[in-house]
């Protein structure tokens, strides 16, 4: 049980960024609203939370009006265990609500500590990835004329390995590289990835599949597969990640990043030839694709084998037939490495992550 209460607790009148702020530092996927006395006022979850950033409301907001969203629904009464009682009985409520946390409180409903369901099973994260390596890299030219782009430094080593890494560090025993330009460069210098603690097969396309074609190489899943871009350097919480894809019964889920868009010139809303309004500037706000998917096996069945086949298609394909796709938005570090400013970005990142360590 966790009992550092300043790690997991924060005040009812706190705004969302405090909640995001403590979501992130503690990363144990639930933050719990207390009063001054240290009772129990609510919870708010790392899912929850993406969600409200999905509405596109602002952090300033009082984390009472996301609260208030929760009541009529089965989330309105946080679920919770007795301080009295046993992991015997903490468990059965654990499963019998199928939750990931469970706050515990003495008999004046004040927060003594905090329960989570990692601490009695493993945690159900995927077990495989396939990463898209294959890539030429062209706006990156000259540094990708001899060297594939994910295999180009950020720090002391290739952009791949830190990706590789961090899929280890949660739980990802085998790794699928996808590769087609300058493939021996990736399959010489990684091996069988033993020496990365991991398992690493490759699917070596004959002609470029697009984002998503090399699915149809690799055998089917047997259980949720994570694929990730090959020029992706990020902070994600993968743990997060994969929460928010069982909570959301997703075939497919995947992440997103806002992206703001200012226009440069004063827009004119016209109505015929009435103008309506003029706003100077307007920053136009997006969520775009983030290049990281978590996919369950049933997506397979919508995988032409082998074919030239982009996520863009796929994910269109899902939805025309129904299938529930969810969108996950980053809030942690995230860079695609495309061009030259965001390389000497990443090298940046790396930089500053060596002198703090």
């Amino acid at each position: 049980m966790h009992t550092d209460l300043e790690r997991f607790c924060i005040a009812a009148d706190a705004t969302m960024a405090q909640v995001i702020t403590c979501l992130d530092g503690s990363r144990l996927g639930i933050v719990l609203i207390v009063s001054g006395d240290g009772r129990l006022h609510g919870t708010m979850t790392d899912g929850d939370a993406r969600r409200f950033a999905l509405t596109g409301s602002q952090l300033d907001a009082d984390v009472q009006a996301v609260l208030t969203a929760k009541k009529g629904t089965h989330f309105e009464r946080p679920i919770t265990g007795a301080a009295d009682g046993d992991r015997a009985d903490w468990w059965r409520l654990l499963k019998e609500h199928n939750i990931l946390h469970l706050p515990i409180v003495d008999s004046e409903e004040r927060v003594v500590g905090l329960v989570t369901r990692v601490e009695f099973e493993p945690e159900d994260l995927p077990r495989s990835a396939l990463i898209m390596a294959g890539g030429f890299g062209k706006r990156l030219h000259p540094l990708t004329a001899d060297t594939p782009k994910p295999m180009l430094p950020v720090g002391d080593r290739p952009l791949l390995e830190i990706m590789i890494e961090q899929l280890r560090n949660v739980g990802v025993g085998r790794v699928h590289l996808s590769t087609y330009h300058q493939s021996e460069k990736i399959s010489d210098y990684f091996g069988d990835g033993s020496q990365l603690g991991v398992e690493i097969t490759y699917v070596d396309e004959d002609r470029p599949l697009g984002t998503a074609g090399a699915f149809g190489l690799i055998a089917p899943p047997t259980g949720t597969l994570l694929v990730v871009n090959g020029d992706i350097l990020t902070d994600l919480d993968f743990r997060a990640f994969m929460a928010f894809h069982r909570e959301h019964a997703a075939d497919l889920t995947v992440a997103v990043r806002q992206y703001d868009f200012e226009v440069p010139y004063g827009v004119v809303e016209c109505d015929g030839a009435e103008v309506r309004s003029l706003s100077e500037k307007p920053v136009q706000k997006y969520f775009v694709n983030a290049g990281i998917y978590l996919l369950e096996p049933a997506v397979y069945e919508h995988i032409d084998s082998a074919e030239p086949f982009d996520m863009t298609e796929l994910i269109q394909r899902l939805l025309g037939r129904k299938r529930p796709v969810a969108s996950f938005p980053i809030r942690e570090y995230w860079l695609d490495i495309g061009e030259h400013s965001q390389y000497e970005e990443a090298r940046s990142w790396a930089a500053n992550r060596e002198t703090k360590s």
